[in-house]
């Protein structure tokens, strides 16, 4: 069996372009497909997908390890977002292609399954394609409420300004004013994650940490920007709420690190951003060493929920997993079935591969085009991290 072709098919779904990438072989009807999502830079990862096509046609695809050592390791300038991001859909692709020839679901071949169900978090609202930052209070309870309805036992809510200064009175009210509503609307039954978006300075981040304390958070998410393990080890020590990490940590070497200072109580590899299922496996290796879980990210497309749950139900310790389900109301058009959730749960899902079709046709009705900048500004006109 032979690699015979690597292709992207781009999907505009508003706040972001989904990147798919589609591995085809000389096997009549076997094609592997994955997802290389990276919001601002859809065109980037096309032409890194273009670029590792050339180290891999021609290639066996069930030859997985090798092919994913080859694309890291043979370009003199290794790694980066863009690359990683391309090498994932590519990888996520193999994999699907060694599961179809095998006549198995893909969790099959990555370990066989390790759990009988899944749990799933919803973000807050479902997960819109605007901020729910700014909302008024009983929006926040609002959209809460609609989760657990909806079957969610846990969900995550932005509720931290932009702005690296130190807060204000007003701005840590505020915060408060979020919780307390969500609090209110769905009881202490539901986990409650509470995304910092490393918006904040360390000394920031603990003052809003501190606050956030009486509402007893499941974790909170990127206190500080990525890649900041002394932040984030003074963020822990100064709270009795579990840090969470790792959504925009790429290399293998980045985990390591945050690892051996205990960075983190929990970890969020992004299968599109790491290297797919065959790196995501090794940093939850690394993580398991260490007896730290994983939640991983995944507020992108309806394709990397699928391989994101395949993975999880061969991984140990994924304790819980991401889900955007609500960013557009035709996901499901494009690529479908979606796992139905059931008391916060799915069940393995069945099917050979990944266990759902993409729809070309349905795709094409959304065409690339450039994502919403979302520039944000302090008070005096100056750059914040949104």
């Amino acid at each position: 069996m032979k690699i015979t072709a690597i292709d992207t098919l781009v999907v505009n779904a508003e706040l972001r372009n989904w990147v798919f990438v589609k591995v085809s072989t000389d096997v009549d009807g076997l094609v592997g497909w994955g997802e290389a999502t990276l919001e601002w830079k859809a065109r980037a990862v096309q032409g890194a997908v273009a670029d590792l096509a050339d180290i891999v046609i021609g290639q066996d695809p069930r030859r997985v390890e090798f092919l994913w050592q080859a694309m890291c390791r043979d370009p003199f300038f290794q790694g980066g977002v863009v690359t990683m991001s391309a090498l994932s859909g590519i990888d996520q692709a193999l994999w699907d292609i060694v599961a179809k020839h095998y006549d198995v679901p893909a969790y099959e071949v990555l370990g066989g399954r390790v759990r009988d169900k899944l749990r799933m978090y919803d973000h807050l609202g479902g997960g819109s394609s605007s901020s729910v930052y700014g909302a008024a209070d009983d929006e926040f309870g609002a959209a809460a409420l609609r989760s657990r309805e909806d079957g969610f036992t846990a969900l995550k809510v932005l509720a931290v300004p932009s702005g690296t200064g130190l807060p204000s009175a007003p701005d840590l009210r505020r915060t408060a004013d979020i919780m307390r509503s969500i609090r209110d609307a769905v009881g202490d039954d539901v986990d409650v994650m509470v995304d910092f978006h490393g918006r904040p300075s360390v000394g920031a981040a603990i003052a809003y940490g501190r606050v956030l304390e009486e509402f007893d958070p499941w974790f909170i998410e990127e206190p500080v920007q990525p890649g900041n393990s002394a932040g984030l080890v003074q963020v822990r020590d100064a709270l009795r709420v579990p840090i969470a990490t790792g959504e925009r940590l790429i290399s293998l070497q980045d985990f390591r690190d945050h690892l051996a200072v205990g960075a983190a109580a929990v970890l969020q590899p992004d299968i599109c951003h790491v290297g797919g299922p065959t790196a995501l496996r090794k940093i939850a290796a690394m993580a398991e060493s260490h007896h730290i879980p994983l939640a991983p990210h995944n507020p992108l497309g309806p394709l990397a929920t699928a391989v994101n749950q395949h993975v999880a139900f061969a991984t140990p310790g994924v304790m819980i997993q991401e889900v955007m389900r609500s960013d557009v109301p035709w996901r499901d058009e494009v690529v479908s079935p979606a796992a139905p959730i059931v008391d916060g749960f799915i069940t393995a899902p069945a099917g050979p591969g990944w266990g759902v079709s993409i729809d070309e046709e349905a795709a094409a009705q959304h065409p690339y085009r450039p994502e919403p900048q979302l520039a944000v500004r302090g008070a005096d006109g100056s750059v914040a991290d949104w």
